[in-house]
This record gives C-alpha cells, structure tokens and sequence, in this order.
C-alpha cells in the first residue's frame, strides 16, 4: 500500500482520487485548497458515467493544505491544480514538502504533475536539482484526457473516460529511451492507476505528446474564450441547432463550395467540407483554425523533428484536431465547452501563459513565425489582465 498525497480538489484531482482509491493500492491524502469546507462537511458528490454515482464520496485524508499533510513519506505527491504561474508557481504550491523539516525527515517522493500545458514541470525540476544537485528529480509529465467539471465545491460531473499518457520529464527531449530505474517507476504507479479502473500509456518521452495536445488549447480552446461561444458557434451548422425540424440531419459542407479529398497529410489542406456554422466562418474563421494549427505544426516539427531518437510530430494532426473536433461540435447534442471558456464565464485566470505564452516564446527561440498564435495570445493578454485584478481583488476583499 502506498502513501498518496494529492494536490488539488478540483475535477481532475476529485475524479483521480476516485480512480487512486479504487485500485487497493493507495492510501489517499487529498489537500483541498479551495473548497475544503465543502468537501469536509459534506464529501464529494461523484455522478461519473464510468464509475457510477457516489455520495459523500470521501478519500482517506483530507486537508486545507500541504503543510497539514507532512507527517508521513509520500510515495507520489500528485499535483492536479490548473497552472497559473502569475498567481502562483508549483515550487511555491508544494513549498512545505520542499523544505525543512519535512526535507530532514522524509525522502523526496515521485512528482506527477497533471496540468494542462507545456513546460509545467520545469520549476519543480529547478528546485529538486537545488536541493540535491546530484540526483535527478523523480517528475513524471502527464498527457490528461477526460471530461470533468465542477458543478459546485463538491459536486463532480464526469463522462465516460479517463485517459493519461505518462513520461519522464528530462529537460532534454532529444533522450527518448527510459533507463530501467525510469521504467519501474512509471510502471509502478501506472498499475495503481489501471487497478483504479483508468487507462494509462507508458511513453519514453512525453513533451511531444504534450505539445501535440496543446494544438486543442493553444487554438480550439483559446478561439472559444475570445469568442465567449462554445464551439458550436463556429462548427454547428443551421440544420443541426436543437429544436430545427432537420435536427437529425448529418453536418453538411458550406453551401457553394466545391468538395474535396485533400490528403490528411497536408497542414494546409481544403476546409470547404468542414461543417461549419455559416459560410463566412467556413470562408474566414474556419481557415485561420487550420493556419494557426500548421503554425504550430511548424513550431513542433523544429522542436520534434523526426530522427533516429524520435518519431516526430503525427503528420495528420492538423486536419484531424480540426476535423474531429469540428464533427463532435457539429452534432445536435454537443453541450461540450472548452476549459478556457468556462474559466472567463466564471471569471477566474485561465491558463495562458502555459498553453499560448510557452508556444510564442519557443516560436522565437527557434525562429518560427506564428503570427496567428501570437495573435491569440496578444488578445487573451488583454482578458487575462482583467480577471487576474479581479481575481485580486476579490482575494484582497477575503
């Protein structure tokens, strides 16, 4: 049985505490930073498609914070809060565990880190090699897959999946090949998460997943919070709006557009037969989708290039990100909304400085012109200063 330590209440943390707890294999501590009071007085209401409803779902532990929790060597400390690095920073969030007396008393334990973006590992691997210069932190980076959300402080509303592909974190991503000691502890603690009932792949180097699942935030995800409209708006066509007498009928191409059958290989391939809302998003918005996502596809091609040491970026990404994502929000019963959008309707940070700021920033490093994203990003800057100072605010009235 091993020693647990969770970071973060929220609809990842309560659905992977769940998922910990279920597998026999761990005794779970969970600090809920937030909406302890909630959680504490009532448990966590689970209404989860794949794991059932359950009440007053509660984990072995709970706690208002990580100084609270540091009576005991954690195997895993498991972080799940979203990543926000002007409000705070990970060293700062696990701060206690990276100091004295804790330090003193107990071994580091295995850091797996569970946020959206990219280059979220990085100041945890900073301070680790601070403390002991000679020993390389045990961080495993995660790509996330699941619908979740937080319906109140302890109401959790998940679907039908769960996802998590797994890695080392080496600053270096050129390494792709995982030392016997890397392997045993990624396959150590994904088993506990297979019992727990998730799926979980084990991969030699996870920044290019990671940067591959960043396609969906950095231009998806981003386009929905400047809009302030779900994906339907860009993607459902007339037909197909709920309540329409033609409701049933598949997504049809814009109307005066020819068809095509571009290769899926293609970046800049023909969008004409991706549903759309209207034919002017389909002639405008639709296309500057697709050019931003070959931005990026550009960027990871210099960052990942395909070698001996690695397979490189999939080179369909670009059409199927757009694709799929543009059938699922076709559909009449598609309620998804992008995490981004939620955050400003609730008026909360988003995470834009590790889904957009990390791309720009490496875009110049490398010399990769990405007007497009840097176009995204410049104006999320604009929403993001405003919820950060009231966020503030509001914090300052507390």
């Amino acid at each position: 049985m091993k020693d647990v330590l969770l970071v973060g209440c929220g609809a990842v943390g309560a659905i992977y505490s769940l998922i910990l707890k279920r597998s026999g294999l761990a005794r779970v501590t969970v600090v809920a930073r937030s909406n302890y009071e909630a959680v504490q007085a009532h448990g966590l209401d689970i209404r989860s498609q794949k794991y059932g409803h359950l009440e007053s779902w509660r984990p072995d532990r709970l706690f208002p914070n990580v100084q609270q929790a540091l009576d005991r060597p954690y195997s895993y400390v498991i972080l799940t809060t979203k990543a926000i690095p002007e409000l705070t920073r990970t060293p700062t969030v696990l701060a206690p565990l990276l100091s004295p007396p804790y330090i003193d008393t107990h071994p580091q334990p295995a850091y797996v880190i569970m946020q959206n973006g990219l280059g979220v590992e990085a100041d945890l691997y900073k301070a680790l090699k601070k403390l002991k210069s000679t020993e390389e932190p045990k961080i495993i980076g995660t790509a996330v897959w699941i619908g979740t959300g937080m319906l109140s402080d302890n109401i959790v509303e998940h679907n039908n999946f769960d996802r998590v592909q797994m890695g080392v974190y080496r600053p270096d991503p050129t390494i792709v090949k995982n030392t016997p000691a890397e392997s045993a502890l990624l396959e150590d603690f994904a088993s506990i998460l297979r019992a727990g009932g998730s799926d979980v792949t084990v991969v030699p180097e996870i920044q290019r997943i990671k940067y591959s699942k960043n396609f969906w935030n950095a231009v998806l995800g981003a386009s929905a919070a400047l809009s302030r409209f779900p994906l339907t708006a860009i993607f459902r066509p007339p037909q197909n709006e709920p309540g329409h007498a033609s409701s049933s009928d598949p997504p049809a191409p814009a109307p005066g557009v020819p068809a095509s059958t571009p290769s899926p290989h293609d970046p800049h391939f023909d969008t004409s037969t991706v549903p759309s809302a209207s034919p002017a998003l389909s002639a405008h918005t639709i296309p500057f989708l697709r050019d931003a996502l070959a931005e990026l596809y550009e960027l990871g091609s210099a960052l990942f290039p395909a070698s001996d040491a690695g397979p490189g970026l999939e080179p369909d990404i670009v059409q199927r990100t757009l694709r799929n994502t543009a059938n699922i929000h076709a559909r009449p019963d598609a309620m998804h909304r992008a995490s981004m959008l939620v955050d400003v309707e609730k008026g909360r940070p988003m995470e834009v400085e590790v889904v957009l700021g990390e791309v720009v920033r490496a875009a110049r490093q490398k010399g990769v012109a990405v007007p497009r994203v840097e176009a995204l990003y410049a104006l999320l800057l604009i929403v993001q200063n405003q919820l950060l100072r009231q966020y503030k605010e509001r914090k300052s009235v507390l």
